[in-house]
């Protein structure tokens, strides 16, 4: 069984693994050096998830995370939600009840001439210290 994921086909990928001594500069030290530079494999974080498939068949895939994650795959239900009767009436009295769309609402206009404008002096004459 190879490390793929059936769904994208994310598989293994090379790299580097280095390594180093020496304490950080921003630590008080010389600076770090590197001493060894070895080839590493990064495998994918693959997972068995059980999906059902677009006829209604069950089938184990190894997927990757993120195409669990994105949605790609639909895992399988195994146990339906329990019901109650009184909850199975309301919901289908809930789909047939109408939502009634309301219009958009215009922006309020201002009139030019709602207010007189004050001028300076008298908006300082407005504003009075308080008396202590």
């Amino acid at each position: 069984m190879t490390r793929v994921c059936e769904i994208c086909g994310k598989g293994r990928s090379l790299g580097n693994h280095i390594e180093t001594r020496g304490k950080a500069k921003y630590l008080g030290g010389v600076g770090t050096k590197v001493t060894g530079i070895t080839r590493r494999t990064f495998l994918p974080n693959l997972q068995s998830v059980r999906t059902t498939t677009a006829n209604g068949t069950t089938k184990t895939v190894r997927a990757c995370t993120q195409c669990i994650r994105s949605g790609a795959i639909r895992k399988q239900v195994r146990n339906v939600p329990f019901k109650v009767a009184h909850d199975v009436e309301s919901t289908s009295v809930s789909k047939t009840v109408a939502l009634k769309t309301t219009a958009p609402k215009s922006p309020v206009r201002k009139e030019a001439n709602s207010k007189p404008k004050q001028s300076s002096t008298s908006k300082a004459a407005a504003k009075k210290p308080v008396q202590k």
